[in-house]
């Protein structure tokens, strides 16, 4: 049994561990990290099918064959290049796809304290963007694929490595991901996915305090409202304007809550938080769970964190607006975005009829912007539950697994909706702070992508052998 002392002796042993200090594992790894994280993978100026091309070399150079890699560029987008490496198995389970997106949000250097394309190891923290969104995971994943082959596994079912880019665009023309699962299916089919999503958190002091495991996600769509009007002098106004019609009805939605619904999920997550955290809020998690929820417990958790006001049920708010065409004038057209997260499983067509009925105005004309994807919750299946459970026991004895539901969106909704069930596992842990991730100064902690790469190992093995 590993104690709190090891856990301490670890983070010592990472916040030295540079060069001679890693093992060769690690060594591999942190090139492998280093060429991925500096490679500039930006929708302006960077080129996803560069990265790609390059994991291919490592590949290709540990043993992989021309037939085992694929670059997967799609029409017209020349740097939206995707990689597909596949590693067959005795065929008698359905493969295991590890999916990474390889692109990365925009960072100026004027913005940032290191420059965001220079790997730089501080203080116990990598710095770089896409540090840990998702460069972290896609670097694990190369670098396990690489020690599956080295090792020639007994696998019961093909490992496939799926690099995709423009996960960070929504909407994107060349979702990786997408373009994948629309137009070559054959290559990516699996059993389960694993995904970004999840990971650890970490308390102030460095300890772990959970280890998530995603299992879905809320569905991205925005809407437009439109009003028009035929406009006329200001001079000479009437009641019938368009800025007042569209800020009336935003204000109705403005004080409209969709219904609260716990699915299996997100159930288990407030059964297992309820167990770690203290106190009041630890009381208002178990008493949302009764039937009818304490609406009052509720009301104090949405205050400690809107989060919880996400978790439970869809969402939609006003994000942009645009009126009028001149100072003199009443305004003749006015506009209003409004996203919405969805909750798994409910129709995006029944998202919009409810906001067309919460504005309650005939005038104000509701449309999609974009086309979301409706998408299923994924199983909590025992043998991938008892699989991550095991080994992050295994790791971190004692610190709890929390299955959770993602707010905001990856890659997965486009598995999921195509009945590869994708879960958001890392072994990756944070602390309060976070990860800077899509801000200024992204960062992981050394420690924590060394502990995650070994978790991504173990667990991909035991999912591909047993």
């Amino acid at each position: 049994m590993k104690t709190a002392a090891w856990w301490l002796a670890g983070l010592a042993v990472a916040g030295a561990a540079q060069g001679a200090d890693l093992t060769p594992v690690q060594q591999q790894m942190r090139s492998i990290y280093q060429e991925l994280v500096e490679t500039n993978t930006t929708n302006s100026v960077g080129s996803c099918t560069v990265a790609a091309q390059k994991m291919a070399r490592r590949l290709k150079a540990g043993g992989f064959k021309d037939s085992e890699l694929q670059i997967l560029i799609p029409p017209g987008g020349p740097a939206k290049g995707n990689l597909i490496a596949r590693l067959k198995g005795d065929g008698s389970k359905k493969p295991l796809l590890l999916l990474a997106h390889i692109d990365v949000v925009e960072a100026r250097r004027e913005d940032w304290e290191r420059d965001p394309f220079k790997l730089v190891e501080e203080n116990g923290m990598f710095y770089a963007r896409g540090s840990s969104d998702d460069k972290a995971m896609a670097a694990s994943f190369v670098n396990n694929m690489l020690l599956y082959k080295k090792e020639k596994l007994p696998l019961k079912r093909d490992i496939i490595l799926a690099l995709t880019c423009d996960e960070e665009l929504v909407p994107s023309q060349f979702d990786g991901a997408e373009y994948l699962v629309n137009h070559h299916r054959a290559l990516i089919d699996a059993e389960i996915a694993l995904n970004e999503g999840g990971g650890g958190l970490l308390d102030k002091d460095g300890k772990p305090v959970r280890h998530g495991i995603q299992a879905g996600e809320k569905i991205y769509q925005s809407f437009q409202l439109e009003v028009t009007n035929p406009g006329g002098h200001s001079s000479a106004p009437f009641k019938d304007n368009a800025i007042y019609h569209l800020a009336d009805g935003l204000s109705r939605l403005g004080q409209f809550s969709f219904p609260f619904k716990l699915s299996p999920v997100t159930r288990a997550y407030y059964e297992r938080m309820s167990a770690i955290e203290k106190g009041q809020v630890a009381a208002d998690m178990k008493a949302i769970l009764q039937d009818p929820p304490d609406q009052a417990a509720l009301d104090r958790l949405y205050a400690v964190s809107p989060v919880h006001n996400s978790t439970v049920r869809t969402t939609c708010v006003a994000t942009k607006v645009d009126a009028g065409h001149a100072d003199n004038a009443l305004p003749q057209r006015a506009r209003a975005t409004v996203n919405c997260r969805i909750l798994p499983g409910e129709p995006i067509a029944e998202v919009q009829a409810t906001l067309q009925r919460v504005v309650a105005d005939d005038k104000i004309k509701i449309t999609r912007i974009g086309d979301g994807v409706d998408g299923p919750m994924p199983p909590m299946t025992p043998v991938l539950m008892k699989a991550v459970e095991e080994i992050s026991n295994d790791m971190w004895p004692g610190v709890p697994v929390v299955p959770t539901m993602s707010t905001g969106g990856t890659d997965g909704r486009f598995l999921n909706n195509a009945g590869i069930w994708t879960y958001g596992v890392s072994g990756m842990f944070h602390g309060p702070e976070g990860s800077g991730a899509h801000g200024l100064n992204e960062h992981i902690r050394v420690k924590s992508l060394y502990d995650g790469q070994e978790y991504l190992y173990r667990l991909g093995k035991r999912l591909a052998t047993e």
